[in-house]
C-alpha cells in the first residue's frame, strides 16, 4: 500500500503536467513551472529532501538546460531563420520541388526526405511547418499535407535538433552516446523503412500507389536508416538524422528524375527560374559547415577531439549525497559549431550586421517559452532524481509489470511527447525511470532507455502541439479535432507495433 502511495505522490508533478496542458490548457512552460514546484514541494514533505539540497538539484538541472541543450536549440533555429531572412530557404524549396512531377515521388521527397533534414537541423516544429506548407503551395489539400508531415516527423524524432534528444538523455542517466544512438537507430529501423511506404500509400489512396515505383521507396528507407546507423555507431546522434536524410535526398532525387509519372499521378507544376550551382550552394552553406565541422570536432578525429577536450570544466552542483558532476564544454559543444556555421552562411548568403542582429533577436524572442520549458522540466526530473521520486515510480511499475515491463516501456516515451511535444522532455521525465527499470530486472540499460525513444516517435505524430503546429502552417486553425481523428489509428498501430518489438526484442537482445 505504501509502495502505491508513494508511486502516486512520485507521479504527481508528471500528472500536473498532464492536467495543466490538457485540461487548462495553460503554455507548457507555465506547466512545467507547475511541475516543478510541486516536485519541490513533495521533495521536501514526502521524500524528505533538505530545502538547500532541494534547491540545488533545480539548480543542477537548470544549469544542464542551459548548456548545452539551450546554446543548440538557439543555434539551431537562428541558422535556420537566417536562411529564411536571406531568401536561401527558397531556393532549397525549389530545388527540392523541381524534381518529379510524380505526386508521390514529390510528397516522399518533401515530407519524408527534406522533413527529416530539418529535423536534423532544426528540430521544434520546422519539421512539420516547412514541409507541410511547402505541400499545400504545391496544391496538395491541406489537411494531407499536415498528415503525411506528421507520419514522416515521428521516427526522426529522437534525433531531432542536432541530436539533443538523444545526447540530453544520454547524459542525464550517463550512458555513452554513441552506443545509446546506435540501438535507438536499430529499434527505429522497421519502423523508418515502412513510413516511406505509409507516405506514398496515403498520396495514392492504397496499395496501388506503390506500383511503379516500390523499389525507390524501399531505398529512400534504406538510404536514410543504414548511414544513419554508421553515424550513430561511430560519431553519436548529432548528425545520425542529418546524414541520413542527406543520403536519402540524394538517392530519392537521383531514382526519381528517371521515372515517367503515371498519368493518375502527374502533376502540373510551374518551372522556377533555372537556379545555378553557386546559388545551390550558397544557400546549402550554413549546413554544408555544419556537417563539416561537427564531423571534423567529433571522435572520429582524435587529434583535434582531444584537443578541444581540454576547454571544459566539471563542476559537482548538488550539496547532498552522491552528486552527478556536471561537465561544461565550453569549445568542442554542437550549439558553438552551429553558430560559426550560421554566421559563416550568412556571411556567405550577403547578409549584414542588421539582418544577425535581428534574426537572433527574433530568434530568442520566439525560443523564450522552449527555454524557459527546458530549464523546468530538466529542474523538476533533477529534484525527482535526487529525492528518490523516481526510484519510487519505477520500483512499483516493475512490481505492477514484472518481466512485462518492457511491452509497456516505450508508452512512456509515447506519454511523456504526446504530453510536452517534445522528445527531449520525454527523455527527461522518463528517462531516469527507464534506466532504474533495466537496474533492477537486470536488463541492458542502452535497450530499456532506448524504448523511450522508441515511443516518442509514436508520441510526437499524435502530440496536441504537433497538430497545431501542422495547422497553423497550412492556415487550417480550428480542425485539429479532424486532424487528430485521421493520425490516431496510424499512431496506436505505431506504438502497439513498438511495444510487441521492444518485449521480442528484449527477449532476444536484452
Amino acid at each position: 500500500m505504501m509502495n502505491a502511495l508513494l508511486f502516486l505522490l512520485g507521479l504527481c508533478p508528471i500528472l500536473w503536467l498532464i492536467v495543466a496542458l490538457t485540461l487548462l490548457k495553460w503554455p507548457t512552460w507555465k506547466a512545467a513551472c507547475g511541475s516543478m514546484i510541486v516536485a519541490f514541494a513533495l521533495a521536501m514533505l514526502v521524500w524528505k529532501l533538505p530545502l538547500m539540497e532541494t534547491l540545488t538539484a533545480g539548480l543542477e538541472g537548470i544549469l544542464m538546460a542551459l548548456w548545452p541543450i539551450v546554446v543548440v536549440i538557439i543555434a539551431a533555429v537562428f541558422t535556420y531563420n537566417l536562411t529564411v531572412r536571406t531568401g536561401a530557404m527558397e531556393t532549397i524549396k525549389q530545388m527540392m520541388t523541381s524534381v518529379t512531377s510524380d505526386k508521390r515521388l514529390l510528397v516522399l521527397l518533401v515530407a519524408w526526405c527534406f522533413g527529416g533534414f530539418m529535423e536534423g537541423m532544426a528540430g521544434f516544429g520546422t519539421a512539420i511547418a516547412i514541409p507541410a506548407s511547402m505541400l499545400v503551395g504545391l496544391g496538395f489539400p491541406a489537411l494531407f499535407s499536415c498528415l503525411v508531415c506528421l507520419l514522416a516527423n515521428g521516427v526522426p524524432t529522437p534525433f531531432g535538433s542536432i541530436g539533443i534528444p538523444t545526447v540530453t538523455l544520454a547524459n542525464l542517466v550517463g550512458l555513452e552516446n554513441a552506443p545509446l544512438s546506435f540501438t535507438e537507430t536499430l529499434q527505429l529501423t522497421p519502423f523508418m523503412i515502412l513510413v516511406p511506404f505509409l507516405i506514398v500509400i496515403v498520396t495514392g489512396k492504397g496499395l496501388k500507389a506503390l506500383k511503379g515505383i516500390w523499389p525507390i521507396v524501399l531505398m529512400s528507407g534504406l538510404s536514410f536508416v543504414l548511414p544513419q546507423m554508421a553515424v550513430a555507431y561511430f560519431v553519436g546522434a548529432e548528425l545520425a538524422v542529418v546524414v541520413g536524410s542527406v543520403c536519402s535526398i540524394a538517392v530519392t532525387v537521383l531514382l526519381s528524375i528517371k521515372v515517367k509519372p503515371a498519368p493518375e499521378y502527374k502533376m502540373e507544376l510551374e518551372k522556377g527560374k533555372p537556379l545555378t550551382l553557386k546559388k545551390a550552394l550558397q544557400a546549402w552553406s550554413p549546413f554544408i559547415c555544419i556537417f563539416v565541422l561537427l564531423l571534423a570536432t567529433s571522435k572520429l578525429l582524435p587529434p583535434i577531439n582531444n584537443y578541444l577536450e581540454q576547454f571544459s570544466s566539471t563542476v559537482y552542483v548538488y550539496s547532498g549525497e552522491n552528486p552527478n558532476a556536471l561537465k561544461f564544454t565550453w569549445v568542442n559543444t554542437a550549439g558553438v559549431w552551429i553558430f560559426l556555421s550560421g554566421i559563416i552562411g550568412g556571411l556567405i548568403q550577403k547578409a549584414n550586421w542588421n539582418t544577425f542582429r535581428s534574426v537572433f533577436v527574433d530568434t530568442l524572442k520566439q525560443m523564450m517559452p522552449t527555454i524557459l520549458t527546458m530549464c523546468f522540466v530538466l529542474a523538476c526530473a533533477k529534484i525527482m532524481g535526487y529525492a528518490g521520486m523516481i526510484t519510487s515510480i519505477s520500483a512499483f511499475a516493475i512490481m505492477v509489470t514484472g518481466s512485462f515491463y518492457p511491452f509497456f516501456a516505450p508508452w512512456l516515451g509515447a506519454l511523456g511527447t504526446f504530453v510536452t511535444g517534445s522528445g527531449t522532455s520525454s527523455g527527461v521525465l522518463f528517462g531516469a525511470v527507464q534506466m532504474n527499470a533495466s537496474e533492477a530486472l537486470h536488463l541492458d540499460p542502452y535497450w530499456i532507455v532506448s524504448l523511450n525513444s522508441l515511443g516518442v516517435a509514436a508520441g510526437k505524430m499524435l502530440s496536441p502541439q504537433s497538430i497545431a503546429i501542422a495547422l497553423g502552417a497550412v492556415d487550417g486553425n480550428g480542425q485539429d479535432s479532424k486532424l487528430l481523428s485521421m493520425i490516431l489509428p496510424y499512431g496506436a498501430a505505431f506504438l502497439l507495433l513498438m511495444s510487441m518489438f521492444a518485449y521480442i526484442g528484449t527477449m532476444f537482445l536484452a
